[in-house]
């Protein structure tokens, strides 16, 4: 006995629908993933090309404006052009210039570790900061939630945030003696020290601790000014009692060293 043309129309309707189905998870499969950071306003800089991050890098923009700084970062240079992933103002608004897959032009000269090409392997990040007053709140809480967003998606570990003087003491002071690295590690950012600073065993050596930290060591007294800034917000070149303790704490936690 032949199906009557009734039979038939609901495994039509089940078929199409199946078809649909499969048609939008084959679209939603092939689509682009976006090119720019949803959060922040997409302006973007032509200076840039293709690298893979594993490093943040914070730096002050020491000049007038967001929108001077904007022109800066979006402006083609034939000696040294420079550009940036991220800028915040001091309002908080977060513009993003450059997209987090490709190699933006902030870092130069200098290195954290092994990393030699710092531009190659970071994602940097302007502030816009005269280098003299203080951060912002606004700012500063629009900082975390851009860190919080850019570990969490680009799996790059939290510990892996550093300023622009850090990787380049002798020739850089960026973000300076007045930025809050305490607070960005009270929210998980950064390498601290943690506990209870205690007096090193006798035979420790600063400067291992130093170059384990990441610091180039090529100038002793610029890696120990640029300490002084990130680790506890004072000037001078001289390390101290208290810096030895921050410096063994820091050891003991990148498993350079071993408790007595």
């Amino acid at each position: 006995m032949s199906p009557s043309k009734s039979g038939y129309a609901p495994l039509l309707r089940v078929c199409r629908h199946s078809l649909l189905l499969l048609a939008l998870a084959w679209l939603a499969a092939c689509a682009p993933v976006p090119t720019h950071n949803p959060m922040a306003h997409w302006v973007e800089s032509p200076n840039q090309d293709s690298r893979r991050p594993v490093l943040i890098v914070l730096h002050f923009t020491d000049q007038r404006s967001v929108q001077q700084s904007l022109e800066t970062l979006r402006t083609p240079h034939s000696q040294n052009p420079v550009s940036a992933h991220y800028l915040i103002g001091s309002n908080g608004d977060i513009y993003q210039l450059v997209a987090d897959e490709q190699r933006a032009w902030h870092a130069g000269p200098g290195r954290w570790g092994t990393i030699t090409d710092v531009n190659s392997a970071s994602i940097g990040i302007e502030l816009d900061n005269d280098g003299k007053s203080p951060f912002a709140s606004a700012q500063i809480d629009s900082l975390l939630r851009l860190l919080t967003d850019l570990t969490d998606r680009l799996r790059i570990p939290r510990t892996q945030i550093i300023g622009h003087e850090d990787l380049a003491p002798s020739r850089k002071v960026d973000p300076g003696r007045l930025f809050p690295w305490k607070q960005l590690a009270d929210a998980g950012f950064g390498l601290w020290p943690q506990g209870t600073l205690v007096d090193p065993p006798p035979g420790f050596d600063p400067w291992m601790a130093l170059g384990l930290i990441g610091y180039p060591l090529d100038d002793r007294s610029a890696a120990v000014r640029s300490f002084h800034h990130h680790f506890r917000g004072i000037g001078g070149d001289t390390l101290d009692a208290d810096d030895l303790r921050v410096l063994y704490a820091l050891a003991l936690q990148l498993g350079g060293t071993r408790a007595p």
